[in-house]
């Protein structure tokens, strides 16, 4: 009887212990749904907040930065979130930059010509030509899709992502060695071509959501440069305290000033007729050379990486070193200059008036110092940094008020915030 005693003992005993350790197991589980469910709403918060700072500091086109609002850690009850954004001076850092990320310093799928996507880092001159077949809308058939299963879109693109069923498409292409696209080269990424960098794909260089209203924020119309009268062009400058004496070289019509291209092309001409980078800064806000209604496919050189820089003005026929070094010198220039990039003037300041980029530059309309919409990729986590979560969205503030044009959950990338910000959570939690 001991013995049966002992053994149903025994029994009851393993049963009690399984048990427990699935509760064990039951409550640790759901400690993490309770802090998935937490991480999302702090997404959700972070959301708003997003739209708070972009209403308050994104006034007339500008680029709010890392220092106007909380980009890192920011609390949201238990939880905590962060804008992963890229960091303006490049470089090869080891940890995410944390910040809001300006879509006009790429270059849009809708808007430009093969010839400069041609040039982007790992980009092949025949999917440069494939993206332009899936956008035509003549119904051109230059790539074989029944092997793929469905037809070319033939119409603009509607997101970046679709570029993933792009004839000729590869994962290489689009993310190049950033697998989880957070701006950095993780310990789980590969240099590839050993060559030192992290070498992103088309996704970090490209946008569809590039759109430049040509009006005040008051919906006034501006200046056009191209059609204003001598007294327009003579009040417009009297208001902003400038001489004059420029008024009859502003408004003749000759091979180097109206029609003006675009707002370089006015702004070259504003230097060489004598005028400072600090007096067409006065009236760059209030002039446009245009009567479209919107401008789409402008690139910001104020936030513009050296990649699409230089993948610009190889487009535009420069030379491989000859764009490389433009591209170089401009980011080098917004470094040391910050306070100096309130107009499209700054460029020719830091490149030269007789610079043959500034001058295939200004034949056409390409480049900007404004932006309306930013991307905020936001990582959250719950408490003891679990239930981790990212969501990326696009806000437009083309229109006055923030909106969200777009939203994607990029939770399966895996964890993009460095390794800092685990062993600060983990220290966190661990006092």
């Amino acid at each position: 009887m001991l013995i049966i005693v002992l053994w149903v003992s025994i029994g009851l005993v393993s049963i009690a212990l399984y048990f427990a350790n699935q509760m064990t197991y039951e409550l640790r589980a759901s400690d993490n749904r309770v802090s998935g469910l937490m991480a999302d709403q702090a997404i959700e918060g972070a959301a708003r907040y997003v739209s708070l700072a972009l209403l308050n500091f994104a006034t007339n086109g500008a680029m709010p930065d890392n220092t106007q609002f909380r980009c890192e850690a920011v609390p949201v009850g238990d939880a905590k979130f962060w804008l992963i954004g890229r960091d303006p001076a490049g470089g090869n850092a080891t940890d995410p930059y944390f910040s809001l990320v300006d879509e006009g310093g790429k270059l849009n799928l809708n808007n430009v010509s093969t010839n400069i996507f041609q040039y982007l880092p790992n980009i092949y001159s025949d999917f440069a030509d494939a993206i332009m077949d899936w956008r035509g809308t003549n119904g051109l058939v230059a790539f074989d899709y029944t092997s793929l299963g469905y037809a070319p879109k033939y119409a603009p693109f509607e997101t970046v992502d679709e570029l993933r069923l792009v004839y000729g498409a590869s994962a290489e292409m689009l993310a190049g060695e950033d697998l989880n696209r957070n701006g950095v080269a993780d310990k789980n990424e590969k240099d590839l071509n050993s060559n030192g960098e992290l070498d992103s794909g088309l996704l970090e260089h490209t946008t569809v959501y590039t759109r430049e209203p040509n009006f005040h924020s008051d919906s006034t119309a501006l200046t056009n440069m191209n059609t204003a009268t001598s007294a327009q062009v003579r009040s417009l400058l009297q208001n902003a305290s400038i001489s004059t004496s420029y008024v009859p070289q502003l408004i003749a019509t000759n091979a180097t000033a109206r029609p003006y291209r675009g707002i370089l092309g006015l702004a070259l001409r504003c230097k060489n007729i004598g005028m400072s980078s600090d007096d067409f800064a006065r009236i760059a806000s209030e002039v446009t050379t245009s009567t479209n209604t919107y401008f789409r496919g402008r690139v910001n050189v104020n936030t513009a990486n050296a990649e699409v820089l230089t993948a610009l003005f190889m487009g535009l026929n420069q030379d491989e070193s000859t764009a490389i070094n433009a591209a170089q010198t401009l980011v080098t220039y917004r470094q040391q200059n910050p306070g100096n990039l309130g107009s499209i003037a700054w460029i020719i300041d830091a490149l030269g008036n007789t610079s043959p980029v500034i001058t295939a530059l200004a034949r056409g309309d390409y480049v900007t110092t404004r932006s309306y919409q930013f991307a905020a990729d936001i990582a959250a986590v719950g408490p003891y940094g679990r239930g981790y979560r990212r969501v990326k969205f696009i806000f437009d503030v083309s229109n006055g008020s923030p909106i969200i044009l777009y939203r994607q959950d990029l939770s399966r990338l895996g964890w993009a915030l460095g390794e800092t910000v685990r062993e600060n959570l983990v220290a966190e939690n661990t006092e």
